[in-house]
């Protein structure tokens, strides 16, 4: 199913964030937000985000910690994706930074410790992801052992497993960060807790983000905790704001809503759109993503395409980074 998001913006490669900001000389929670609600976009510094919370807002925060999922071969390089209820994996081969499509049924890959052997497309209309047979059972083990965190072209260098998780980061199971919740800081956590926001964990572990424009995200892994449904409801029905921290956390909450939110877990493939907008969640919290990503979808089913285009062309504007290691934005419904 193609999806075409409406917000439309041109990239210059000079906005591509290709170091962490600590790297660049300042802390985590000193990139810069843009904060765009109704009519207004404000341009501030992570740090100054309660500004724009309230007492009795409540923060979902994806507990999901970054894997080093990416494993060199003799030939290709293995991006570790999902593991799947069997004890297989989605993977995507990649040679020299980009997607290789001609992998085959049967077809072995040589690794460390063993072979990767391919048993199936995931999808039957593409060869980008292929469900495979890893060459351990115990592949979060193996992958501490020969792994490294998935990269991009526009990295300059490679960056240590630390650099790609979050404070929150829990239960080890993405194959790539849950990057909105990058530039918080233990202090910064402090800070917005001791004026009365709220923070409540959930789960869903990313699989790789490289799918061409307008693919729909795969299916992913959650879980919103019974304490956590509770706290949203609570938060809902007395006039609080529920704010998520990442496309993730949106997913998954929304994934949990009926009249109420439930606890609940396993897989979702929810897309959420203008055409199917979310029930919980009044805002979130989220870095830039890429022109045509179905990410922006999200965005818009949340705040609308009017405001998400706004807060686009003040970012290009004014030079905001993006992707993982870069710049933040707080999107609220009016």
């Amino acid at each position: 199913m193609k999806v075409h998001p409406h917000t439309r913006f041109v990239l210059p490669d000079a906005l591509n964030a290709g170091e962490p900001p600590e790297a660049r000389g300042l802390r985590r929670d000193q990139v810069k937000l843009l904060v765009a609600e109704g009519s207004t976009v404000t341009h501030t510094r992570f740090d100054r985000i309660g500004e724009h919370l309230r007492p009795g807002d409540l923060l979902l925060v994806n507990t999901s910690g970054t894997l080093p999922a990416a494993v060199d071969g003799t030939s290709v390089t293995v991006h570790f994706s999902t593991a799947l209820d069997d004890g297989t994996w989605v993977v995507e081969l990649r040679d020299d930074g980009s997607p290789k499509f001609d992998g085959r049924a049967g077809q072995q890959v040589e690794l460390p410790e063993g072979v990767l052997t391919l048993l199936a497309p995931y999808h039957s209309e593409s060869n980008r992801l292929w469900i495979a047979r890893p060459p351990v059972p115990d592949v979060l083990g193996y992958l501490q052992r020969h792994g490294r965190p998935i990269t991009y072209n526009y990295i300059g260098k490679r960056w240590p497993l630390a650099a790609y998780q979050t404070v929150f980061a829990r239960e080890p199971g993405s194959a790539e960060m849950p990057s909105a919740a990058r530039p918080f800081s233990f202090e910064l956590v402090s800070q917005l807790a001791s004026q009365g926001v709220l923070i409540a964990p959930i789960l869903l572990h990313c699989g790789v983000s490289s799918l061409e424009s307008h693919e729909p995200p795969q299916p992913e892994r959650y879980d919103v905790p019974a304490h956590t449904a509770r706290l949203v409801n609570w938060v809902k029905a007395n006039g609080g704001r529920v704010i998520a921290v990442g496309t993730t956390a949106v997913r998954a909450i929304e994934s949990a809503a009926g009249t109420s939110v439930n606890p609940s877990q396993g897989w979702t493939d929810l897309v959420l759109s203008p055409d199917r907008p979310p029930q919980v969640v009044d805002g979130l919290i989220t870095g830039w993503h890429a022109p045509e990503a179905s990410h922006l979808l999200l965005l818009e089913s949340v705040v609308g395409t009017e405001l998400v285009q706004r807060a686009y062309d003040a970012a290009v504007q004014e030079h905001y980074l993006w992707h993982e290691f870069g710049d933040s934005c707080l999107l609220l419904r009016g």
